[in-house]
């Protein structure tokens, strides 16, 4: 368990909070690339850590982040004008260019040199792999952008979305590292047949720290076939990586990588990126599969309000929970991997001030060993940005050549040499 102290301290995100800023050494996803589809389009809405910003894109293609308000009297710039490289306030006219410098005061005599001393905050962007990236913290501190193997993956390989989740930002990325949870939660979505989750409940697990966060592998016999191996990577501050029984291609019809990035919008609220992309340059995943394979599960678009990113199944209808499927074929008598996560991971027990798990009242086993190296990692995290360092996992070099998988290992082999082709970017 965690001090109520280390708790807090691990998910207040806001600018000044010891996470927060440990948020702010790292690029961070604030949008796909279609939510700003062409240049001069409108401008979006975007809250990350805590604060208010707007994103827009150009007339050349660049991407702007600025304030939410302009710093004449505070208008919203949401309602501003996207014309010939920056984005202008209806109120008085004000307009900013993506970097933030003020481009035109026509509310000024024009021999005014006011405009040179005017700026919006502005932060930097970057655009890749369908995804919209920006840096909050220091420029001094601002490390090269992200290099997972996944964004240098083609369009064809590539299937990025994104879903709102409405708890902090540590109980769903603890989600995320908990193997164990798969083999009851989701039991009615297990790979029929072998179920090979099912068959060990109890997996084994060993933690190597790396520079990225760390390696976790999870061991599950699965008697005369062998042992289930699963290499799951924690890449700092809160993106998990894994495989899908890839290996014999009998889970999947295209075999992938996936995985999740949990940003925090503040301390009550995240938005999840969800990733795949395949294993080698010979297998594409078509568009039309990857949309079919999402339905149902709380990341489809059928699954999701229309024009937002939240789930039809909510708190608010107790997630559709069927109780008669429930005790037919169902462990939770809720249908969707994703939104049986949710489920869970949104109504954790709190501290008495707010949506946010009280970890404090925890009673943690042999499963929850990779949530504990987790948190470990963050509080040390924590200490080295007070003390100005760079945190693990900032520097893409960490992380360019960390890839998951999982398989069936045979009997008496050593999932290392059985794995070491596969644990190889291919990217």
């Amino acid at each position: 368990m965690l001090s109520r102290e280390d708790n807090f301290r691990l998910t207040r995100v806001s600018a000044g909070t010891p996470m927060g800023e440990v948020m702010r050494r790292y690029w961070q996803p604030i949008l796909l690339s279609s939510e700003l589809p062409e240049p001069d389009c409108a401008p979006v809405r975007v809250r990350l850590l805590g604060e208010d910003l707007i994103a827009f894109r150009d007339t050349s293609g660049r991407i702007g982040l600025v304030d939410a308000y302009c710093p004449h009297r505070r208008a919203p710039m949401f309602y501003g004008r996207n014309e010939e490289c920056g984005l202008r306030c209806v109120y008085h006219g004000w307009k900013f260019d993506a970097e933030g410098n003020c481009v035109d005061l026509p509310t000024e005599p024009v021999s005014s040199k006011m405009k040179d001393h005017i700026k919006i905050a502005a932060y930097k962007t970057y655009e890749k792999a369908d995804l919209i990236w920006a840096y909050m913290g220091p420029t001094d501190m601002m490390p090269e952008p992200p290099d997972y193997e996944w964004m240098r993956a083609p369009k064809t390989h590539l299937h990025v979305t994104k879903t709102y989740e409405h708890c902090n930002w540590l109980q769903a990325l603890e989600g995320g590292l908990d193997t164990a949870h798969s083999s009851f939660l989701h039991r009615d979505k297990l790979w029929v047949g072998s179920k090979l989750r099912e068959r060990d409940g109890a997996p084994r697990l060993d933690v190597e720290k790396t520079d990225h966060g760390y390696t976790y592998i999870s061991h599950r016999n699965s008697g005369e076939d062998g042992t289930y191996v699963r290499v799951y990577q924690y890449v700092m501050p809160h993106q998990q990586m894994r495989g899908g029984v890839t290996k014999d291609q009998q889970r999947y019809d295209y075999p992938k990588l996936d995985g999740h990035l949990w940003v925090p919008i503040d301390d009550q609220q995240t938005m999840v990126y969800n990733w795949a992309c395949g294993i080698d340059h010979n297998t594409p995943l078509p568009l039309e599969h990857m949309l079919k394979a999402d339905t149902g599960t709380g990341r489809g678009p059928d699954d999701t309000i229309p024009g937002t990113f939240k789930l039809k199944k909510n708190p608010s209808n107790d997630y559709m929970i069927d109780r008669a499927l429930q005790k037919a074929t169902s462990y939770t008598g809720i249908t969707g991997v994703n939104t049986q996560d949710f489920a869970l991971q949104e109504s954790m027990g709190g501290d008495g001030s707010g949506p946010i798990c009280d970890r404090s009242k925890e009673n943690l086993g042999s499963t929850d060993k990779a949530i504990i190296a987790m948190r470990n990692l963050l509080l040390e995290a924590t200490r080295d940005v007070a003390a100005g360092k760079r945190p693990r996992g900032a520097d893409p070099k960490s992380h360019c050549a960390t890839r998951p998988f999982d398989t069936l290992v045979p009997p008496n082999t050593d999932w290392r040499k059985e794995m070491e082709y596969d644990l190889k970017p291919k990217w």
